[in-house]
């Protein structure tokens, strides 16, 4: 099974491709994770990408695809994967393609999870990360202690991509960069829409209703 999952910053793409992930035992591929992994260990990629990232902006796609090529021929995608956050423009869509066409294999669904604006900047806004990974927000998931992870302890911070300032530029690039792939997985016959308003789990249930139906045709 191979799927790419569209959507706006904060449309819970994330949190779906690791349901997926766990379901079907495929790797769950973010390239927002590969980037803020580099950003924590200082590495030359880090710095390229945190001077994009911490502006609201897309990484360029000659940073990005020479990534996301190189972890797909990793042996673990022998099986499938779940791109989340890749490809974000149409040109990297055209890119993943190429690659796809050298593993011989194509993808199977693109996903495309539809939240309003303004829901995407209420979610946002109110999101905090711990360094272990472990992600709240003060309405859908609040920490048992305010400003401390449940899981391991350590202080929870915003990141800088998530401030308000820099919320609304995100969007902005989403729209005019990434939007246009959402045609382009339409004219290809793969797109299928996915209602991402409701709380989390019961997007989950529609995604896996949506991918069992694909198993059993």
């Amino acid at each position: 099974m191979i799927l790419i999952l569209l959507g706006a910053p904060g449309s819970g793409k994330g949190t779906q491709a690791g349901q997926i992930s766990d379901m079907y035992s495929i790797p769950h591929i973010s390239t927002g994770d590969i980037f803020r992994k580099n950003i924590k260990e200082g590495t030359e990629l880090g710095r390229k990408a945190k001077e994009y990232i911490d502006k609201g902006l897309l990484v360029p796609d000659e940073v990005t695809n020479g990534i996301i090529e190189d972890r797909l021929a990793d042996a673990d995608c022998g099986k499938g994967f779940v791109l989340d956050g890749y490809p974000r423009t149409t040109a990297q869509a055209e890119m993943l393609d190429s690659v796809l066409d050298k593993l011989g294999v194509k993808a199977d669904a693109a996903l495309n999870i539809k939240v309003p604006d303004e829901d995407v900047i209420h979610r946002l806004s109110g999101r905090s990360m711990c360094r272990c990974g472990e992600t709240y927000h003060v309405d859908y998931k609040p920490p048992k202690k305010e400003g401390v992870c449940d899981k391991c302890g350590q202080e929870l911070y915003v990141r800088d991509d998530d401030r308000p300032e820099t919320v609304g530029e995100r969007l902005k690039e989403y729209h005019n960069k990434t939007s246009p792939i959402i045609d382009y997985y339409g004219k290809a016959g793969i797109l299928i829409d996915i209602d991402g308003t409701p709380m989390p789990d019961k997007v989950t249930e529609l995604i896996m209703e949506i991918l069992k139906k694909m198993d059993d045709s």
